[in-house]
């Protein structure tokens, strides 16, 4: 299935664990230092009652988990595979509260977001691991927009054409990594 951002409610509501889908748009790069200042972000400003300030408008957003090493000449970027999800967890369901509609990353999530992502519908996508280079070429302009002083972990705006990703986590609480142990456990 082919995707574009942002994703809305009703093209994330007809994905399903386990399915292979193409996205192409807008997506932004965050890691956790990143995730840490968005996040601080946000809970000042709701302690200030007031709108935060953000370098990229979360509604319908798609957050890559990546911290790309320089490109050569030539190049858009460098080597952009995905990073482990979940150390991203403690800040994942303010930013879904706040508009976030996909995660792409690698490796199981906690139960505290995936309750998130049924909650506000949003998806979380693995990008598969060990194939960098390859993922790359998928991305066809990348800059940083924000938090330069953080190096690769910088926030940076990807625009993206048919990036290969399979849905982890869906709107229905279903879980790929858990549908995979079932399904191939030895003596079943």
């Amino acid at each position: 299935m082919k995707l574009a951002t942002p994703l809305t409610d009703e093209v994330i509501r007809k994905l399903s664990a386990g399915d292979k889908v193409t996205l192409s748009g807008v997506i932004y790069t965050a890691r956790d230092a990143a995730h840490k200042r968005i996040f601080d972000e946000i809970t000042q400003a709701r302690n200030e009652k007031r709108s935060p300030k953000l370098s990229f408008d979360l509604k319908g957003a798609v957050v890559y988990y990546v911290g790309p090493t320089p490109a050569k000449p030539g190049q858009v970027i460098g080597s952009a595979g995905p990073t482990t999800s979940y150390r991203m967890d403690v800040y994942s369901p303010l930013l879904m509260e706040y508009g976030l509609k996909g995660m792409i990353g690698k490796g199981k999530r906690s139960v505290e977001v995936i309750e998130s992502i049924k909650k506000h519908k949003a998806i979380y996508f693995a990008a598969v691991g060990g194939a960098a280079v390859l993922l790359s070429q998928h991305i066809k302009k990348a800059e940083v927009i924000a938090y330069d002083d953080l190096g690769p972990e910088a926030v940076r705006r990807l625009e993206v054409i048919d990036f290969p990703l399979i849905v982890i986590n869906d709107t229905k609480g279903n879980d790929l990594y858990e549908i995979g142990v079932k399904k191939y456990a030895v003596g079943k």
